[in-house]
């Protein structure tokens, strides 16, 4: 089933509502270097889920989810006034861990070429543990005999 166009819709303004409001500046000193990375809205447009990452230590996204939740009630009424539905929907903060694994799958691709590259290494200076040819060929018969 397809998602409902509208909700993409809505969502898309929210997450443009809530960074240009974060960019131009929440009073909150715990609030740290924040990106909105994405809004999925439910289909009957009641709930929003926002998706966000944070740059910095564990501190500071413990921080920065602090003061996002503190501010939900500012970023809803904000979004409100900025959508043209009927009911504002609800929001939910999620931290988005995008870059870590993306991280994580960047060392464990790491590890993979290191350990390709020492087959490699081994695979030149192997021999054959029988034959060089280890399949069983036909008997040539020759016509003299």
């Amino acid at each position: 089933m397809g998602e409902n166009p509208r909700a993409r819709k809505l969502a898309d303004r929210i997450q443009e509502v809530i960074a240009k409001r974060i960019e131009r500046g929440m009073r909150d000193p715990r609030l740290g270097f924040v990106t909105i990375t994405d809004v999925r809205v439910t289909g009957d447009l009641q709930h929003a889920s926002v998706f966000y990452t944070v740059y910095g230590s564990d501190e500071e996204r413990a921080d920065s989810a602090a003061a996002l939740e503190a501010a939900k009630g500012m970023l809803r009424s904000e979004v409100g006034k900025n959508i043209t539905a009927r009911l504002t929907p609800s929001l939910e903060f999620i931290h988005d861990a995008l870059p870590e694994n993306a991280k994580h799958l960047d060392e464990l691709l790491a590890q993979a070429r290191e350990r390709d590259e020492s087959i490699e290494a081994l695979k030149s200076n192997a021999t054959y543990a029988g034959d060089a040819d280890p399949y069983v060929k036909p008997r040539v018969i020759n016509d003299d005999e």
